[in-house]
């Protein structure tokens, strides 16, 4: 290797480096490849629960991979810098739409539409927002044993909407089929033995693989039908207000509980950034930046109808395992998005992966985040204080939400606030129980 070339690469490892972009393109595209189907698989469930049609579910994939790209460039290029306050970390993160608000968004979806989810994330990119700028102030009520339960709770309700899926979606004429499951079991086979016994580009794109190779059997038994994308126009901007703005009073504040909770959580995504790429911590700067970022990201998403976004943990692990922190890497992976948000043939391509080939692929994700949750849980001493926590936290979400009566006779806010996910009700006990409950003293 030439000392050009050399000095070339070590830019990779430079936060404002500069490389080639030629070694810059490949590793873009693996950022891509980790998180490309997790950033529209939330906008394809969403649509199945709201009953929207094909024209409107492909609006909502385009607004998904597109405002994803923006919320990465405010995430990398800091801008309007106040005294100690910036709009964005400046740090190399991957934004993308978040699983952690799906079992909230169907319960809103149920009752009302996209137009009110997207109101309450206009709330809760306010909420983030004046996170961030006291996050000195508030970020006691949030540790690992509060966080990690609500990130338990939010695996455990997803786990329905995959299994749903995996039998080939609830409502469809072939639900429960045995080509259904088939097609799942060896897509969930694929993820779960290229996450085992993969390596490298093979282990990074586990999803991504396997919802190839259940595709290609899907093809197999029929399940495939691309009419609609040989007729899909090849370019095609965000529209903005497509499913309009509504502010719908419960819906936000079930919203905002959860904007809070992911604002605390991105914490460790932007430390994790940091500790492995970089080899230090983030500056309050940094974090306070990434938060206010967030949420301003998020209320421009609204009304350009995309979902809500957070930080991507696969990424993460990807600049750790890689040590590759340059800018311009990570803005060429923006731009790849972008491309791809405003071509709604890609969009109509991804629309085509059967429901069973999703399940498959998305339930080995979805235990994932549970076991993140536990492992954050673990953080602190297991002893009778902290197991009431969680314990109870996790029972009153659970139960209540799947003893579908419990709260009949109350007022219909309640419901919706409380009664339909279990993650809002759980991060309420256990911010409770950890403020109320005496600590134990240390033997």
């Amino acid at each position: 290797m030439s000392t050009k070339d050399s000095n070339t690469s070590q830019e990779l490892f430079n936060l404002n480096g500069k490389p080639s972009f030629g070694q810059a393109l490949p590793l873009a595209f693996q950022h891509v490849v980790a998180m490309i189907i997790g950033c529209v698989a939330p906008a394809i469930i969403l649509a199945g629960v709201s009953g929207l049609s094909e024209s409107d579910t492909v609006v909502l994939i385009q607004a998904s991979l597109a405002m994803s790209a923006i919320s990465t460039f405010i995430q990398l290029f800091p801008f309007i810098k106040f005294k100690s306050y910036q709009i964005g970390a400046g740090l190399p993160v991957i934004m993308g739409i978040s699983f952690a608000y799906v079992p909230i968004m169907q319960s809103i979806a149920q009752d009302a539409d996209v137009g009110t989810i997207l109101g309450a994330q206009i709330v809760g990119g306010i909420v983030a927002i004046i996170v961030g700028i006291f996050i000195k102030q508030i970020r006691h009520l949030f540790p690992p044993l509060v966080t990690g339960t609500v990130v338990f709770a939010i695996g455990l309700s997803l786990y329905p909407t995959a299994v749903n899926y995996m039998a080939g979606g609830a409502g469809s004429a072939d639900y429960g089929s045995w080509q259904n499951w088939l097609v799942a079991i060896i897509t969930l086979a694929v993820v779960t033995g290229l996450n085992h016994f993969g390596k490298g580009f093979l282990k990074l794109s586990s999803v991504l693989i396997g919802i190839i190779v259940g595709y290609v059997v899907a093809l197999g038994f029929g399940m495939v039908d691309f009419s609609s994308v040989l007729t899909a126009k090849w370019v095609q901007f965000p529209q903005p207000m497509h499913f309009g703005i509504k502010f719908e009073p419960s819906s936000c504040v079930a919203i905002a509980v959860l904007f809070a909770i992911s604002s605390i959580q991105a914490i460790g995504d932007f430390s994790a950034t940091t500790t492995g790429g970089m080899d230090r911590m983030p500056t309050d700067e940094e974090l306070s930046g990434g938060i206010i970022g967030y949420g301003v990201s998020n209320i421009v998403c609204a009304f350009f109808s995309g979902l809500p976004t957070a930080t991507y943990s696969q990424n993460v692990g990807i600049v750790s395992s890689t040590k590759v922190v340059a800018k311009r890497v990570f803005g060429i992976a923006a731009m790849i998005m972008l491309v791809a948000g405003i071509m709604p043939k890609i969009a109509y391509i991804l629309l085509t992966i059967p429901s069973c080939v999703l399940g498959g692929a998305t339930i080995s994700v979805f235990a994932m985040i549970s076991m993140t949750g536990i492992k954050l849980i673990n953080n602190s001493k297991m002893n009778y204080r902290n197991t009431s926590i969680v314990g109870l936290a996790i029972a009153l979400g659970m139960g209540v939400t799947q003893a579908n009566a419990a709260l009949a006779q109350l007022p219909a806010w309640v419901t919706t606030i409380f009664g339909k996910s279990p993650v809002a009700l759980s991060t309420l006990v256990a911010v409770f129980l950890n403020l109320v409950l005496p600590k134990e003293k240390e033997e």
